[in-house]
């Protein structure tokens, strides 16, 4: 059986809509038994035997013609999981349709399912390895298909959660953190200085450390009490809120001498996962702005933490180099990887990336 091709389509007549559409969710329906093709379906084909030429051409003209190289990995790669799978085109039929322009390149439905039932079981973005990713085309169940340089595959379930203890949209949503099943206030004017790159609390409630889960011991982790020292970020969270004494502008001065701008993002990320009931500490050890709390009552009944957020700006685009890096890591470690996409006007949206096995 052949097909021709017409501009990024190829047409295929005699009983191709039984043996290919019907039967297996290749391609759209045309008049009578007739189908049509995206480029990536005939190779596909092509390369199965199932068509013997289009336009005289075989598999290797074929896609030497049409360049569909890294569709034609995933695609193949897919149906040979169990998968049908449509192009997201507009003019294309069903949950394909829906999807174009999207930033999704196919439609894969759920195992037993084809493109004549309305159920998606994932949106597909491809992507080269040095390809650069925008952040704002990832998320809300979207996964993306990275083909390294050497034709292997790596799937990353992207999405765009809500911090548990609350929906984060902002810093504004209180100044209280929930701990367990009660509520804790620090006191207001607690007396602070700023030294280097870190401010002190030297006289503050054992109830900071152990139910606030502020701060880190000066004595040591090992201390029962003794001086806090607070992170610049925390420094600056506590004094614009006046738990803290210390001048809050000139906090935020020191701190954008030795973070440039950046601190601003980091600082309103901090402030919305606080504010959402989770906690927040230095992600340094794992590469990351923080490492996030979301299971605890005291500071001794800390669980492992959920969650490793990187925080970053909403046009940031990613390199699958570095994304694969800090997901890696944060799979090794049993962690979420999160990135706090943030703006100038205070608004977060949250990204989740993960690895994916289809």
């Amino acid at each position: 059986m052949d097909g021709t091709l017409d501009g990024d389509v190829v047409r295929v007549g005699g009983d191709a809509r039984q043996r290919f559409y019907d039967s297996r969710g290749y391609g759209r329906p045309a008049d009578g038994n007739r189908i049509e093709l995206a480029p990536v379906e005939a190779a596909h084909l092509l390369a199965r035997g199932d068509l013997d030429a289009v336009d005289g051409m075989g598999f290797r003209e074929f896609l030497t013609r049409t360049g569909a190289v890294m569709e034609f990995v995933v695609y193949k790669d897919l149906r040979d999981r169990g998968f049908y799978l449509s192009p997201a085109r507009e003019d294309w039929a069903g949950a394909a349709a829906d999807h174009a322009g999207a930033g999704v390149d196919f439609v894969v439905y759920p195992r037993g399912k084809g493109p004549w039932d309305d159920d998606v079981e994932y949106r597909v973005r491809i992507a080269g390895e040095r390809e650069s990713i925008a952040a704002a085309e990832l998320g809300d169940g979207v996964v993306l298909a990275v083909v390294d340089e050497d034709g292997e595959l790596t799937y990353f379930e992207t999405d765009r959660p809500e911090i548990e203890g609350g929906t984060v949209e902002g810093t504004s949503a209180g100044h209280r953190m929930q701990s367990g099943d009660d509520e804790y206030e620090p006191p207001s004017g607690l007396e602070s200085d700023l030294l280097s790159d870190r401010v002190l609390l030297w006289e503050s409630p054992d109830e900071m450390y152990e139910r606030g889960f502020y701060g880190q011991r000066l004595h040591g982790r090992n201390a029962d009490s003794g001086p806090l020292q607070l992170s610049l970020v925390e420094g600056a969270y506590l004094s614009e809120r006046g738990y803290i004494d210390a001048d809050h502008e000139a906090v935020v001065e020191v701190a954008r001498e030795v973070e440039g701008d950046r601190f601003d993002r980091r600082l309103q990320a901090y402030a919305a996962l606080r504010d959402a009931g989770a906690v927040p500490k230095s992600g340094f050890k794992f590469g990351a702005d923080f490492r996030v709390y979301t299971d605890f009552s005291t500071v001794s009944d800390l669980s492992h933490s959920a969650d490793l957020v990187r925080v970053v700006s909403p046009d940031h685009t990613f390199l699958p180099r570095d994304l694969s890096l800090d997901v890696r890591l944060a799979g090794g470690v049993r962690k979420r990887m999160v990135f706090a996409l943030t703006d100038a006007k205070r608004g977060i949206d949250w990204l989740s990336v993960a690895r994916l096995t289809p």
